[in-house]
């Protein structure tokens, strides 16, 4: 399709929706690209801090939408509604040019559905993982979506086979991470010797994510710390209470002597740094994969919820990396497996065999590049052809 010139004068309206901070990054990026397009565009919606900080007029609180777990969601699901309602009134009142949805999908595929009906343009930024289970709802999303900006290269030909409008517009960690990470130069900051073994311990960002996994997570470093002299293990957390969670059950499973160097964020830090990395299934492993560093995948909930996972996903893997690859290009060991000593082995079997590293370099690399797409501005161009013509 031909790029559609517009007139700077013109008044353009966007309203945009993030859900959390992993959405309002998104869309800080995707106003900015917009923006070098339509300096006189206006953009209003929900957003966070950072979509603020670039010119969103946010109409309401991202806080009470960035919950997580069923529980959390009844508690605030009257407020949720009335945000839901009080928005598409508003944005029917005063029609935007486009409506993009940035992930979010319980609450942006809804609002969507009746701005679409009522003729607004709306777009959704990341596709809902409909290649790994519940894929009956792309029958939902057709009925919600002018266009699917998606972010994976396995995920157009799902929505091409349903007559629905998709473009591929990469990874945006992709854009912002270096091809090849420099070991020695982090490895010097964080004043860690470079003959140091280093295991990067990422238990999750969830509370309910450490709570699950914080223990085996220990128990695992125990174990390595009797094999590995010398180690060092390092656990970023991203806020004060994980951070509580983790050093909690540090204190009842007596491991405060281990090796091990908890850190307030800083998680790619932590990752260059390390030789090998225990990382909990989610977007960490696309991050761990982008800054090539071996892994062990391990995940842990409540029996009846794996269950019913288990038996609706569509792939034999449920980390990133094996998915973007198409095999199993490191573990998985999950649920009742993903014992220490299991998940000690699995990390000691990559720790000192370069060939596995550097296979696993080369296989990531090649992840790294199909995603690295400049994101936001293939997002722009693509949302680009639904805005106004100068007239």
């Amino acid at each position: 399709m031909p790029e559609i010139l517009f007139s700077p004068s013109a008044r353009i309206k966007i309203a945009l929706v993030a859900g959390e901070a992993s959405g309002d990054l998104l869309g800080s990026h995707l106003i900015r690209a917009l923006k070098a397009r339509f300096p006189q565009a206006e953009f209003v919606g929900i957003g966070g801090p950072k979509m603020q900080g670039v010119g969103l007029k946010s109409m309401f609180s991202m806080e009470t939408l960035a919950v997580n777990g069923y529980v959390e969601v009844l508690k605030n699901l009257r407020a949720i509604l009335r945000i839901r309602r009080d928005l598409t009134e508003m944005l029917l009142a005063d029609r935007p040019h486009a409506f993009i949805g940035i992930d979010a999908p319980d609450f942006n595929l809804g609002l969507e559905r009746k701005l679409k009906a009522a003729g607004v343009t709306t777009i959704h930024y990341v596709s809902p993982s409909i290649w790994a289970w519940r894929g009956e709802r792309i029958k939902k999303i057709k009925h919600c979506v002018s266009h699917m900006l998606a972010l994976f290269p396995m995920e157009p030909q799902l929505y091409q086979q349903e007559g629905i409008p998709v473009s591929y517009v990469g990874h945006p960690l992709a854009d912002e991470m270096p091809l090849v990470p420099d070991q020695v130069a982090m490895r010097e900051q964080l004043d860690i010797p470079l003959a140091s073994k280093v295991v990067a311990l990422l238990p999750g960002s969830r509370q309910s994510e450490v709570a699950a996994l914080a223990a085996t997570f220990i128990e695992t470093a125990k174990v390595l710390a009797g094999q590995l002299p010398g180690v060092l293990f390092l656990v970023p957390l991203v806020s004060r209470e994980t951070r509580a969670q983790f050093e909690m059950m540090l204190y009842r499973l007596q491991a405060q002597e281990l090796p091990l160097r908890v850190m307030f964020g800083h998680a790619h830090d932590a990752l260059i740094a390390a030789d090998v990395v225990l990382v909990a299934s989610g977007t960490a492993t696309l991050e761990t994969a982008l800054l090539k560093r071996p892994m062990v995948i391990t995940y842990k909930v409540s029996s009846l919820t794996y269950k019913l996972m288990w038996n609706r996903k569509y792939l034999p893997y449920i980390g990133l990396p094996n998915v973007l690859a198409g095999d199993f290009i490191v573990p998985e060991i999950l649920q009742d497996d993903a014992t220490p000593a299991n998940l000690a082995q699995a990390l000691l079997n990559m720790i000192d065999h370069q060939r596995v590293t550097d296979r696993l370099q080369q296989r990531f690399t090649d992840i790294h590049l199909q995603l690295r797409q400049n994101t936001a501005e293939r997002a722009a161009e693509a949302i680009a052809h639904y805005l106004p013509p100068a007239g």
